[in-house]
């Protein structure tokens, strides 16, 4: 038993350094320091032509002819063309604070309002799209294409012309909406219209199309994420150098991240009903969900260090003389999950839990209900450990009396070995007769803690990736449930809480063993102590519940012990 025993402690051990690695490596806070909103509209940063300027290709119905201007196929208004003119609008909602370029109608800058980058700096925001530099280039890109080269079409490359350079969601409104207008001179008129909802990162994007032409044109709507990747320098004493900032795919069926270095990967694309794209990283996300069930070709390009995200919806042909309304959308925000949910088919599998979401999810679940209770996320994450110790007491009650009998007959166990110590073979055979004796099962008291690493590794993933514990205050100096313990009390608490578990439990009759039990705790202390102290909140929890558990325990079976020698 006691060999199996240190088998999984040692397991357990070696998949919580396997987790908090890979989260280190793929989950940490991006490096995106900005300020805030800046006093003027940044200028517009030029990507990979290729990809900066690329317009989806889409086939047009035969039939219908490319929008005209005076018979001649028109060009699309470039920013080289453009007049010098102010190129960028801002708005501002509860939750957003964005730079619209007129170019195209593209989100150039978006700041979250509700979450600083720093607790400590809190008038610099979190920024997603961002314009600043080729290094920080994110941009969502979005428009109107007829799949026709040449043609005159609304798409991120054309003009637009705005009726004001400043929309600000007015207090006691609950919806703002920003026009945005293009025309080709000929009969073709759009109205892009962004619009935002109060506390909602859902944005959608309403096009308003009227032919007032003599043919047909057929349109196709069309969203982009462009974004730079870079690798960064990691320190396991640094958090913020490892940063997973990527692509991820929903097909209808299936979820997956994509590798921008893999080859394969790198030019993916499909047609799905029911499926988005994303730009992912720690706690926030970029999506492009589709606003309908019909089918999206969504596709990523890698070129150098930026990738292209994209998803064409469906082509709409409005007649001569008619209008039509064509919707898309954008989720851009915290992975809030309850807002996801509403936003997109699956969208809040980007809270990424990894191969354990079957138990995670109601983790969360549980856990966000808790909170709706107390308030607090520290509280929330107590009462939920309790809430799981009580759902595995009986299981742990089991594995708990093993112990305790185990601790009650170590002093036999020690003569059997004195006894002896040149026969392996008798030494065994002597060691089992006293297990069926006293009606002790060595494995029984592994075999729960088995059963209950899925549940701690879930709840670790919940702890790690729910956005809504990013910089959640507890109390006193824990002022953020998802960084580290700044004084590393909470580790060394639980460096002690574990040393007071081993001392409850039987000492292993092996001297080498014990002294690898004994030394546990401080191999623990240190891993922990660079663990977010909302994961060691919950171990110490954890912890502490099992000496009250295992003490209660022991003090039953010794008592039982005692009357069986009385009688």
């Amino acid at each position: 038993m006691q060999n199996l025993r240190l088998a999984l402690w040692m397991g357990l051990l070696f998949l919580v350094w396997l987790n908090v690695d890979q989260w280190m490596r793929d989950y940490a806070e991006p490096v995106a320091a900005t300020a805030t909103q800046p006093a003027e509209a940044p200028e517009t940063v030029r990507a990979p032509p290729s990809l900066s300027e690329s317009v989806p290709q889409v086939a047009a119905p035969s039939g219908v002819p490319a929008p005209a201007i005076d018979g001649v196929p028109a060009q699309a208004i470039t920013l080289q063309d453009a007049p010098t003119v102010p190129t960028t609008l801002r708005v501002v909602t509860d939750v957003l604070d964005l730079d619209v370029s007129l170019v195209g109608g593209d989100l150039v800058r978006a700041d979250l309002l509700d979450y600083p980058l720093r607790k400590d700096q809190p008038d610099i925001k979190v920024r997603l799209f961002n314009n600043d530099s080729p290094e920080t280039l994110y941009l969502y890109q979005s428009g109107l294409t007829s799949g026709r080269a040449g043609s005159a079409e609304p798409n991120h490359k054309a003009l637009f012309t705005a009726a004001a350079a400043e929309y600000r969601l007015a207090e006691g409104d609950d919806i703002l909406e920003v026009p945005l207008s293009w025309s080709d001179g000929a009969g073709l008129a759009v109205t892009k219209t962004y619009l935002f909802r109060r506390g909602r990162y859902q944005v959608d994007v309403i096009y308003q199309v009227t032919n007032s032409g003599d043919a047909p044109v057929s349109l196709a709507p069309y969203a982009q994420l462009l974004r730079h990747w870079a690798h960064h320098e990691r320190s396991m004493f640094d958090v913020e150098s490892y940063a997973f900032v990527g692509p991820a795919v929903f097909d209808g069926n299936s979820y997956q991240k994509l590798d921008v270095e893999d080859e394969d990967e790198s030019s993916w694309s499909q047609s799905v009903a029911g499926g988005w794209v994303a730009s992912l990283q720690h706690h926030f996300v970029a999506a492009l969900p589709p606003p309908s069930t019909e089918t999206y070709k969504l596709s990523l390009r890698v070129e150098d260090r930026d990738y292209l995200l994209t998803a064409v919806g469906p082509a709409q042909i409005v007649p001569a003389g008619g209008q039509a309304s064509i919707d898309d959308r954008l989720f851009v925000g915290p992975k809030l999950q309850a807002q996801l949910e509403q936003a997109g088919p699956r969208l809040e599998l980007t809270a990424d839990y990894g191969k354990l979401t079957i138990l995670a999810q109601p983790l969360f679940w549980l856990l966000d209900q808790v909170h709706g209770l107390v308030g607090n996320w520290g509280w929330s994450i107590i009462i939920v450990t309790l809430l799981i110790k009580l759902v595995f007491y009986k299981l742990a009650e089991t594995s708990g009396r093993s112990m305790a009998k185990m601790r009650t007959v170590a002093p036999r166990l020690k003569a059997i070995q004195e006894r002896y110590k040149e026969d392996r073979e008798g030494q065994a055979k002597a060691m089992m007769e006293l297990y069926k004796k006293e009606k002790i099962n060595p494995v029984a008291g592994c075999l729960p803690m088995l059963v209950q690493i899925p549940f701690f590794l879930a709840f670790y993933w919940v702890l790690l990736e729910s956005v809504e514990m990013r910089q959640a205050p507890f109390f006193g100096w824990i002022q953020d449930l998802s960084s580290r313990d700044p004084f590393f009390v909470l580790p060394l608490l639980m460096g002690v809480a574990m040393y007071g578990q081993f001392k409850l439990n039987p000492a292993p009759p092996d001297p080498v063993q014990a002294k690898v039990f004994a030394f546990m705790p401080v191999i623990m202390t240190v891993m922990f102590m660079w663990f977010p102290a909302g994961l060691v909140l919950y171990w110490l929890t954890n912890t502490v519940l099992s000496i009250a558990q295992q003490w209660k325990i022991n003090r039953l079976v010794e008592a039982e012990a005692k009357k069986q020698r009385t009688h």
